[in-house]
């Protein structure tokens, strides 16, 4: 299939590579031309402007978009509502509020452009194992572009999960839950570094002797062994952990919605007190959130 991949950050890049290592066709768009021609150099054919990514797409047109939430997608949203055609399709697999997501489709719905909101779970290891997909908008749109899906998921990886709004819906709660389990890990290291033993256990052994076989094995405590490798006490980072957004709204929608979910708001709390006191338990999280999203980390100079 062919497609144009607007915005080649982080995920976008690796996603549009994934997609060109599948025999699909990309048209690359960012807005500062280096990444743009850097994926070029790779396959990619090159657009300097929206108008320009369009025009290099057959119709119906399909148009990735990977960009921060917020204000950037809907200015990239009006642009793109005006210069696309009805039966094109538009999907968003940035982080975005699924409320978001319902009132930008009733929007491109008047032109009659089919919109897909696409919640993506891998980070910067999704290029080698395929990232989880989950899939909201019209059911028809997401049959027709399912090859796409299917190159960038590993088996089973992608689930159409509903109406607009139903895929960011999943996802925010994804995050959610990967909110209280990277707190539980930071929590539980701290405690193991608080104690009499601390002098003695190598933290990068212990987080692999729990990964064979206990109950609390997981792709993070694999993450959490390869930080602690690399600096077995993390005296090389702060305990500033930010906080991307989707943890606020899942701690919002608990709340419209009557559930308890301490685990959750809590672990919320624990990022907006980072950035007031360094602990041990936050440097793991941030740590972690390193490891399998890039996402900066604050140094403390140390060597």
């Amino acid at each position: 299939m062919k497609l144009a991949m607007i915005g080649l950050g982080r995920m976008g890049m690796n996603m549009a590579r994934r997609l060109l290592q599948g025999g699909h066709e990309v048209v690359a768009y960012n807005r500062t031309p280096q990444k743009t021609e850097e994926l070029a150099r790779e396959g990619a054919l090159p657009a300097y402007t929206l108008p320009e990514a369009v025009e290099k797409l057959p119709a119906p047109r399909i148009v990735w978009i990977m960009l921060p939430a917020g204000s950037a997608v809907d200015v990239h949203l009006i642009q793109l509502k005006e210069i696309l055609s009805p039966g094109d399709i538009l999907i968003d697999g940035g982080n975005t509020y699924f409320k978001d997501d319902i009132r930008r489709a009733a929007s491109l719905e008047e032109k009659e452009i089919f919109f897909l909101d696409v919640g993506v779970s891998g980070g910067i290891w999704g290029l080698q194992v395929g990232y989880c997909l989950m899939i909201g908008g019209p059911r028809a749109a997401y049959k027709t572009i399912e090859p796409l899906f299917k190159t960038l998921a590993p088996r089973d990886g992608y689930l159409y999960c509903g109406p607009s709004g139903a895929g960011h819906f999943v996802k925010m709660v994804h995050n959610g839950i990967e909110y209280g389990m990277m707190q539980a890990y930071g929590e539980g290291f701290q405690i193991l570094e608080a104690s009499p033993y601390a002098g003695t256990l190598n933290y990068a052994e212990v987080a692999h002797l729990w990964n064979q076989g206990s109950v609390v094995r997981s792709w993070l405590l694999e993450l959490a062994e390869a930080a602690f490798t690399k600096d077995n006490k993390l005296m090389n980072i702060k305990g500033i952990v930010e906080d991307s957004g989707e943890g606020r709204w899942t701690v919002n929608q608990a709340i419209e919605t009557g559930v308890s979910a301490p685990v959750i708001a809590l672990s919320l709390m624990a990022r907006f007190r980072s950035k007031e006191k360094d602990s041990f338990s936050e440097k793991l999280v941030a740590a972690l959130r390193r490891e399998f999203g890039g996402h900066a980390v604050v140094g403390t100079g140390k060597k």
